[in-house]
């Protein structure tokens, strides 16, 4: 096999599929952009490929993308290859982050090569800087393509890479299909960003996917199909009813928008409150508060489809009990500004069946004729279908007990998250401990007998649940006594009196409780769902029915104690045959959990498409494994749906690639790896800015920005690159970008501009550039695809005293106004957008002349100060600069003489003073001793 340099190098693969080992070397042979299916092997197959190019030696390969677990993966597994291989020139993986590691340690890494993982930020200032020199680098490995777009820092990397470098390697990973289906032509505009030709497309139900995955050695797979109970079936139709009306509700509101994705099949996915919310963006502004809250209310009821089916019938309820005091409406509150969705009957039916499902009233004949409340404790329907699973492979194991394979007889459960886990883990270790089972002569006899059962786990629940509603009710008691003691003081400085001695219709239900016992929610006077309380003396007599027994109380201390706590430390010791793993869904790690568990038996707890897939190919590379699948799902549920929803859109997502692909044009204006004629980038240097007579003035440099490193966190850099201007990355102490020997500018975003206005930074800011710059400008700079107007912020910036977002809004306005007074020859600079930005900085530099990095670095410097000083971390500066008495002149001081952020907090006035003086330390002093001082 032909290492970069060319070399003849064997090298060891662990490749054992055919399609695996077919794009693997397509990879060797070509750049290309991969979009493979989920669960297929991504990481394994880029870190069979990063171990070839390790393998032979001297080179420079670049990890783009990666975030630290795929760090984490892909070194292990680097090491891994090297120590099978017996590779000596394989050196791993490095990380360089912003932990460690200075300029001179990068320095000498780069020079030595090797494989990195370095972060964006990073790894594009030392490319601008030329610490790493372009044409060093062997090859670049791009991984979450899918999330590159024209603006990000990624792109802004590879265009550098490819215009100082035509012969390394390219290679660009991603396992999401569906972003490359979005807008005109995306897999085009895609290749572009990437300056890449080719694509290679491996779906699921490609013929060399399906041959190795559909072969002889598949995995035995039982389809258990569990059905929901009435009540859960209630409840579900109720929360999709309140779904469909949300989603009508904001198809009514705003009928100018795109709405061919807004129905209830695309509400069941995670994405899409966040694609409405896109689409609103631009005009959020204008749209009503009515559609804004049905945004918000749409990902609250599709959390409460997720826990209905994954959490205990007390926990669930819970869960709506916080919902509810959420939504729930302020003193003196109308119908105009609640929640939609609370007003339906459907909401009724959701509190009611929920509570229902806990516990219940129930007539006693008396005198008094009073209700009294009877724990229900439903328990989840797939409980007692993974006993019976458990059981099953009890059985198996007992009938089977000698291993005829590689594989072990652990027992694996996989399941969406960690609560999950918990659960199970708690419901498995207490199935068969029984309430009743207080003192038997024959204990295992009774064990026999008796049925796996949640009772023991859900009474528990149910006790902590009261007296969590109990706390929760004084909380809310004491926040609606505040609510009200301020609106009673609002309305008699207006001098009206609203309510006339009569309290607002929630104080009624708030003292007293409301409904009838057992009922469920009752409503208030403008129709909404209020919250239900029972009574003191019901809720009393129900502890008492729940209190512990004698086998609850010695079963105690066993449940508190967690034996899989040390599980990493003693994992060795443990008998896999008798070792159940619980573990939630994690994406490309799971495919570690297989090779390191090797279990036998497998229950997919809920339904998961790449993890099917994974077991796939995990059945599939051994031959000596044998896997029994047991796949969980609640029949005609939104669980169901939601599975086979992603398999579709998925299959459709590829569909689409297929056919542009086909279909897709080719740029000619490029050459093979999509950099520009030498000619036409010539052509871009010409300086088309008039001057005097109208002459064009060609320049043989384009222009120049100094650019302070922090700001490489907004795609500002990168379009000014993109307009052919050349950008010096710096550790500037004054102002973001220099654009000249007199203009200095400070980019501020809306959200930036109001935390700088609270705590005075924004102030200082001005005056130092003042001091040393004879144009200085503030730019307030507004995101693409959002509104050009401060209303949208207009919450952040207003006071505590401001009483409506009109007088937020003037507020921040009064401020700017404030500081055009304090400084005169201050110019705002208004942008709807980074593109025009980019545009209004190219027309400031006509006729001014280019600035210098090293005079733009020493302004603000202290006398004493080198430019090398600066190199310090800097997100706890970011942190620091944010603090009442530290400014731009007195913190470098402060880092170097204090030390750490903790030092800095931990420090007295006498030994902050050296450093920032006398005033400016009693500041920093009383900021982080505030709550000391008011105690």
């Amino acid at each position: 096999m032909s290492s970069a340099n060319g070399d003849q190098q064997p090298v060891k693969l662990s490749l054992p599929l055919k399609y695996q080992q077919e794009l693997f070397q397509e990879l060797r042979q070509k750049d290309e952009l991969v979009i493979i299916a989920r669960g297929l092997g991504l990481l394994r197959l880029v870190t069979n490929l990063l171990h070839s190019y390790d393998a032979a030696g001297n080179n420079l390969i670049l990890l783009v993308g990666a975030d630290d677990r795929e760090n984490g993966w892909i070194g292990e597994a680097l090491a891994e290859h090297a120590a099978i291989s017996m590779a000596p020139r394989a050196r791993g993986l490095n990380v360089v982050n912003t932990d460690l590691m200075s300029v001179g340690t990068r320095e000498k890494m780069y020079a030595q090569g090797g494989i990195f993982s370095i972060t964006s930020r990073i790894l594009i200032v030392d490319l601008l800087t030329s610490l790493l020199d372009p044409e060093t680098i062997t090859g670049l490995v791009v991984l979450h393509s899918d999330k590159i777009v024209a603006t990000s820092l990624e792109a802004f990397i590879l265009r550098v890479y490819r215009q100082k470098n035509k012969a390394g390697f390219l290679k660009a990973f991603s396992d999401s299909p569906e972003p490359f289906t979005t807008g005109f032509a995306p897999l085009t505009t895609m290749m572009r960003n990437l300056f890449l030709r080719n694509v290679s497309l491996w779906p699921r139900f490609q013929v060399v996917v399906a041959q190795s995955l559909e072969g002889k050695k598949k995995a035995e797979v039982i389809e258990l199909e569990v059905p929901m109970s009435e009540s859960m079936r209630d409840i579900q139709n109720a929360i999709m009813e309140c779904v469909e009306v949300s989603i009508g509700e904001l198809k009514k509101s705003n009928s100018g928008m795109e709405m061919e994705d807004w129905n209830v099949e695309s509400a069941l996915h995670k994405q899409f409150d966040m694609a409405v919310r896109r689409q609103l963006d631009p005009v959020w502004h204008r749209v009503s508060w009515k559609t804004k809250q049905i945004v918000n209310d749409l990902s609250v009821l599709r959390g409460m489809l997720h826990t209905l089916l994954t959490y205990d019938a007390v926990s669930f309820n819970r869960h709506l009990d916080t919902i509810l005091a959420a939504h729930s409406p302020p003193p003196g509150s109308t119908r105009q500004n609640q929640s939609p969705w609370l007003f339906l009957d459907a909401a009724h039916t959701i509190f009611d069946t929920a509570k229902r499902r806990v516990y219940t009233g129930k007539a006693q004949a008396g005198a008094e004729s009073m209700d009294s409340l009877h724990p229900v404790l439903e328990e989840q329907p797939k409980w007692a279908v993974l006993a019976e699973v458990m059981d099953e492979i009890d059985r198996d194991l007992y009938f089977n007990p000698t291993v005829r394979d590689d594989s072990n007889g652990t027992i694996l459960i996989m399941c969406t998250d960690t609560a999950q886990c918990r659960q199970l883990k708690e419901y498995l270790q207490n199935m068969h401990v029984h309430p009743q089972t207080v003192e038997a002569d024959d204990e295992d006899e009774k064990e026999e007998d008796e049925e796996p059962s949640a009772n023991f786990m859900m009474r528990r629940k149910l006790r902590d649940y009261l007296h969590w509603k109990k706390e929760f009710a004084q909380i809310s008691a004491a926040l609606f006594t505040e609510n009200q003691n301020a609106l009673n003081g609002a309305t008699t400085q207006k001098g009206t009196n609203s309510f006339r001695g009569k309290a607002p219709a929630n104080k009624r239900r708030r003292v007293r409780g409301g409904g009838n016992t057992g009922s469920g929610p009752s409503r208030a006077a403008n129709g909404s769902i209020l919250a239900a309380e029972d009574k003191a003396l019901q809720v009393a007599a129900l502890i008492s029915e729940i209190q512990p027994t004698g086998a609850e109380a010695g079963q105690k201390e066993e449940i508190v104690a967690d034996p899989l706590d040390d599980m990493e430390d003693y994992y060795q010791l443990y008998d896999t045959k008798d070792l159940v793993v619980i573990h939630a869904y994690d994406g490309d790690m799971d495919e570690h959990i297989l090779e390191e568990v090797k279990p036998k038996y497998i229950i997919m707890y809920e339904p998961d498409t790449s993890f099917v897939r994974r077991i796939e190919v995990y059945r599939s590379s051994h031959n000596d494994r044998n896997v029994r699948v047991y796949f969980l799902y609640y029949g005609n549920s939104v669980e169901e749906q939601r599975y086979l929803s992603s398999v579709r859109r998925e299959k459709d997502a590829f569909t689409k690639l297929i056919k542009e692909k086909g279909s897709m044009a080719i740029t000619l204006t490029t050459d093979a790896h999509g950099i520009e004629d030498p000619q036409d980038a010539f052509l871009r240097t010409i300086n088309t800015r008039i001057a005097g007579g109208g002459r064009l003035a060609a320049t043989a440099q384009p222009p120049r920005v100094v650019v302070d490193v922090r700001e490489f966190r907004s795609s500002l850099p990168s379009l000014l690159h993109g307009r052919s201007m050349v950008i010096v990355p710096c550790m500037l102490t004054v102002g973001d970008y220099i654009l000249s020997p007199n203009i200095c500018v400070e980019r501020k975003s809306i959200k930036d501009l109001i935390s700088s206005f609270k705590d005075g930074r924004l102030y200082n800011q001005a005056e130092t550039m003042l001091q040393h710059y004879k144009s200085p400008m503030l730019l307030i700079e507004f995101d693409q695809n959002k509104s050009f107007t401060l209303e949208p912020f207009a919450d952040l910036s207003g006071s505590l005293s401001s009483t409506s977002s009109a007088n937020a809004s003037s507020d921040l306005q009064s401020k700017l106004v404030l500081l055009t007074l304090a400084f005169p020859k201050l110019r705002i600079i208004w942008s709807s957008s980074p593109f025009q930005t980019a545009e209004i900085f190219e027309s400031l530099k006509t006729l001014e002349a280019e600035p210098d990095p090293i005079t733009a670095v020493r302004i603000g410097l202290e006398g004493g100060q080198r430019a090398e000083d600066q190199t310090f971390n800097r997100e706890p500066q970011d942190m620091l600069r944010v603090v009442p008495g530290v400014t731009g002149k007195n913190i470098k001081n402060l880092v170097m003489e204090v030390g750490s952020l903790k030092e800095v907090a931990n420090a007295s006035v006498e030994e902050l003073e050296p450093a920032v003086g006398k005033e400016a330390g009693r500041q920093i002093y009383r900021f982080f001793n505030k709550s000391v001082i008011e105690g």
